[in-house]
């Protein structure tokens, strides 16, 4: 095991993972009604809480934002696969959608602010991810064990 397991804060992580799906709902939600005029991958000035995006965007963080909700009620390390999964692809959306801001390939119509958003909301997922794990005493033991201490 690299990640704890039945970590003290590990409802803290929890909480903290669902306050990140409902901004993610809360986003999609906004972006959609706020885009709903555009097409489906525009690319013009539309903003949503500060942050470039469209409808396809939206859609996305709406999909992704009941996910990571599902996954906190769901518990039994659900949660942390969901979590992990959902903050590598969000990371690596982020550095993409960076490296093509200003060409024709940025179909998720984002700006720096909205690379720097998904970055952060990656990051966060992933820790609640790797202290969220839950397991018998047994594996929580090995695990402590199985620690450097120095």
């Amino acid at each position: 095991m690299h990640t704890p397991v039945n970590h003290p804060a590990r409802p803290i992580y929890r909480a903290v993972a669902a306050l990140t799906g409902l901004y993610l709902v809360i986003f999609g939600v906004v972006g959609i009604i706020v885009t709903s005029g555009d097409a489906l991958f525009a690319q013009n000035d539309s903003r949503v809480l500060g942050q470039g995006a469209n409808l396809g965007f939206s859609g996305l963080c709406l999909v992704l934002g009941v996910a990571v909700l599902a996954g906190v009620g769901l518990g039994r390390n659900i949660d942390t696969a969901i979590n992990k999964a959902l903050a590598y692809g969000l990371m690596a959306l982020s550095l993409a959608e960076l490296a093509v801001l200003r060409t024709d390939a940025n179909f998720l119509n984002f700006t720096v602010s909205t690379c720097l958003v998904v970055m952060v909301i990656g990051l966060v997922l992933l820790m609640a991810a790797m202290y969220g794990r839950t397991g018998t005493e047994q594996e929580a033991q090995a695990w402590r064990d199985g620690r450097l201490v120095l």
